[in-house]
């Protein structure tokens, strides 16, 4: 269950931008969005749901970018580019990460879950350079991990490394006790672009823990930043090689939505084919390719809908750019219905979008906590991000208010008036002679 994740100098965002999952304090109603879990001796709560507002270019999909690239440098275990592209280039290609406003300063990542029964915090700070020098010698300046709000290791100038009594059956076997030796070890392992997590520490000390964290992190930390690239994933099916496999699954939620009448499959064209394959549309007799056949928002709910199934089974958190996408609002609100409902969203699974679509600006649906704004300031050009319940009550934000027609009245910000006349007008009057 994620409860907040930070960065800084991440594209727009100059400043640290804080993103919490974690219910903010004195907010009442609601109660059935409040995830509860155990760490230790202590229980954590933490959001169900989440959806940013704001208008285009403001830096929501930053946000997602954010917590894709830091998925994908832990993942990896290094701060040098990727092998392979990434629909986020910021992801491979870290040079684009700095706010390019000429200043070299470093760009920090932090992130904070409960998974298994522990509370994990894990921070990066690393200097990358300025924005797009690809040839700077990035190196990394702080790395942090505490686990039940116990440091286990610090990286900086110095190295500090604890085993504290939280993580004692996952340390390595041939652990008896912390050695001079093992830390003169750890230290020579360092390296200025390598992640000392995934590296010296998981080697050294700690192999089972930092493959628990990996498996959040790959497995439970779904962030989709291009939901339009999203491509057709089996994820249920088992289908032979050559043949077609019927998912009922996604037949069945696709009917019970009204988006199609038609089954659904995957077919496989390689024996040996696990991942990427071949969705079809079976109409009549015929298969077909569903790309060919379907709607844009039918191969957007299809790509889209095993994973809230995934995430639903597995206690994962999905984020998703544009989520929302040329699917139907009543589809849209009963998935966000399954994720407040306790009956179904047993392993505490958790949906984070971004939006522009007014109608989960509802205070019967989603909490003040729950809908948070991004917006870029004019002066200079920055993002900054904020939650609705970061308003007083006495600017009139409270349970039961019209949070849409506030937003639409600019009582919120994160909102932007168009006008393209002047723009049109001109180009009108210059090109007159062309509709002569």
């Amino acid at each position: 269950m994620l409860l907040g994740f930070t960065t800084k100098n991440y594209k727009s965002f100059l400043e640290e931008m804080a993103f919490s999952m974690t219910p903010a304090p004195k907010q009442k109603g609601l109660d059935y969005s409040i995830l509860s879990m155990t760490a230790g001796s202590k229980s954590y709560k933490g959001l169900s749901t989440a959806v940013i507002y704001g208008p285009n270019a403001s830096g929501k999909t930053n946000v997602i970018g954010a917590m894709d690239t830091f998925r994908s440098i832990v993942l990896r275990g290094n701060i040098r580019n990727a092998d392979v592209p990434s629909p986020n280039a910021a992801a491979s290609a870290l040079e684009l990460i700095p706010n390019c406003n000429g200043k070299n300063v470093p760009t920090e990542f932090s992130i904070r879950f409960l998974d298994s029964g522990l509370l994990i915090e894990y921070s990066v700070i690393a200097d990358l350079g300025p924005f797009m020098d690809s040839d700077y010698p990035r190196r990394i300046i702080e790395e942090k991990l505490t686990v039940d709000e116990k440091l286990v290791f610090l990286r900086n100038a110095a190295l500090e490394v604890n085993l504290p009594s939280a993580i004692k059956e996952y340390t390595n076997k041939s652990i008896k006790r912390k050695t001079p030796k093992m830390l003169e070890l750890a230290v020579d392992s360092l390296s200025d672009t390598e992640l000392f997590l995934t590296n010296g520490f998981k080697s050294i000390y700690a192999q089972e823990l930092v493959k628990k964290i990996a498996s959040w992190f790959s497995n439970k930390f779904i962030v989709v930043y291009r939901s339009d690239d999203l491509r057709s994933v089996r994820k249920f099916a088992d289908p032979k090689a050559n043949t077609i496999y019927v998912e009922t699954t996604l037949t069945d939620a696709a009917r019970e939505f009204g988006i199609t009448g038609n089954a659904l499959g995957y077919k496989s064209a390689e024996k040996d084919e696990t991942e990427d394959t071949v969705l079809c549309s079976i109409v009549g007799n015929k298969l077909l390719p569903a790309e060919i056949f379907e709607s844009y928002g039918t191969i957007r709910f299809i790509n889209e809908f095993p994973l809230v199934i995934l995430v639903l089974l597995n206690g994962g958190t999905l984020v998703m750019d544009e989520f929302d996408a040329s699917i139907h609002p009543m589809a849209l609100m009963n998935i966000i219905h399954v994720f407040h409902n306790d009956e179904i969203n047993k392993n505490h699974a958790q949906l984070i979008f971004n939006t522009h679509n007014p109608i989960f600006l509802d205070s019967s649906l989603l909490r003040r906590d729950e809908i948070k704004f991004v917006e870029r300031e004019d002066a200079t050009g920055s993002s900054i991000h904020y939650s609705l319940s970061d308003f007083k009550t006495a600017n009139g934000v409270r349970n039961g208010e019209n949070y849409m027609n506030n937003y639409f009245v600019s009582r919120y910000g994160a909102i932007k008036e168009v006008d393209f006349s002047p723009i049109l007008e001109r180009v009108i009057s210059e090109n007159a002679h062309v509709c002569e």
